[in-house]
């Protein structure tokens, strides 16, 4: 009997509160879905994976972990990671190919991964083949729209990133009008100084090309280095044809899935920068497609959200470029479901050396958030 054959596929769905309700361009959140799963193989090595479900509604991705994959990966090798990949991705077509049953899949695949990079007693970014030696380069992911935030108390949050070290930082646009979020990034450039980089993200804030050059107007004067999601997600286009008319470059991909969109991003040049999430993508197995493929045009990935898994994932490709870092819980509140979190050293992410993720879930803090039991 293999030691690494699959004898438990578990999956729960948790519901962490926000402590104070926080806005994007187009909505406000106030707590967090997520989708976990956790796998066990017959010598008892296990390993786990996780998404962000949505801000409601994340069981979706509990009950296509359980109904949908996990019949098709029990009694099964999980060393053969390629294949059982294919089989899942196969089965789920009908389901679909985005939303919340690739994001079963894609936590799945990280499951498999984490316990086969346990197994073998390494990190998993050596795992994976290894690139940065002790640290990778990361921003600082902040600058959300809080009520009673002015543009001064915005600047003065990002200004607290640049002295922990970072040397790049990211904040919140498309919410207001243009002399508004003028006044914020003048607030947030005057603070962090002109050395810093400083990243726009948009989350889909705007529906027609007029409107988003009208914004690229006013923001390029103080130099920032992408424009994220300036358009929905499904409008490659308009990405394109704003790509080519601004000298911003524009960055996107973090809801996108599979390689084959991802390489009509690239064939179409609208952007410079792949976001790719492996915990929406197709987890690690297509990530790393995906980033072979962005490595022949030339195309660096800074992978978004999860800095506990995209640590990894940078640190063991040429082209991964930043790891987007939540220095508190107070957005990605994840992280109150784990028991280690990352060590910053110099505004640089120090990588794990204990084996797989380098972390376990804080059983105690599931039990407290949980919207149901493993299973």
């Amino acid at each position: 009997m293999s030691a690494s054959k699959i004898d438990r596929v578990e999956a729960r769905t948790i519901r962490v509160p926000l402590d104070k309700p926080t806005s994007f361009s187009t909505r406000q959140v106030h707590h967090r879905d997520y989708g976990i799963v956790r796998v066990t193989t017959s010598d008892g090595i296990q390993g786990i994976g996780f998404c962000y479900g949505g801000s409601d509604a994340g069981s979706l991705v509990s009950h296509a972990v359980r109904e949908l994959f996990a019949p098709l990966v029990l009694g099964e090798d999980a060393t053969r990671v390629e294949g059982l990949w294919d089989r899942m991705y196969s089965a789920g077509v009908l389901q679909g190919r985005a939303g919340a049953a690739m994001r079963a899949l894609s936590i799945l695949d990280i499951a498999l991964w984490d316990r086969n990079a346990r197994a073998a007693q390494m990190p998993l970014h050596r795992f994976l083949g290894g690139y940065h030696d002790t640290t990778v380069p990361a921003y600082a992911s902040g600058g959300y729209y809080l009520d009673g935030k002015t543009p001064d108390k915005l600047g003065e949050e990002l200004a607290g990133y640049v002295a922990q070290g970072f040397k790049a930082v990211k904040m919140k646009v498309g919410r207001l009008g243009l002399a508004e979020e003028e006044a914020r990034i003048r607030a947030a450039r005057e603070a962090i100084g002109p050395d810093v980089e400083l990243m726009l993200d948009a989350n889909n804030a705007w529906r027609d090309l007029p409107t988003a050059l009208r914004f690229m107007e006013r923001y390029a004067p103080y130099n920032p280095y992408w424009i994220e999601e300036p358009f929905p997600v499904d409008d490659i286009d308009n990405h394109a044809r704003l790509a080519q008319r601004t000298p911003i470059p524009v960055a996107t991909g973090e809801i996108e899935t599979g390689r084959w969109r991802f390489k009509e991003l690239l064939d179409k040049e609208a952007a410079a920068i792949l976001q790719t999430d492996a915990a929406v993508c197709g987890g690690i197995s297509e990530y790393r497609r995906i980033g072979a493929t962005a490595a022949s045009y030339g195309v660096n990935l800074c992978p978004h959200w999860f800095h506990d898994l995209h640590i990894h994932l940078v640190g063991s490709a040429p082209n991964g470029q930043l790891v987007e870092y939540f220095p508190d819980d107070q957005v990605l509140n994840f992280r109150r479901l784990v028991d280690t979190q990352l060590e910053v050293r110099d505004g640089e992410l120090v990588l794990p050396t204990t084996p797989g993720l380098g972390f376990a879930f804080d059983e105690a803090a599931l039990d407290a958030y949980a919207l149901d039991p493993w299973s």
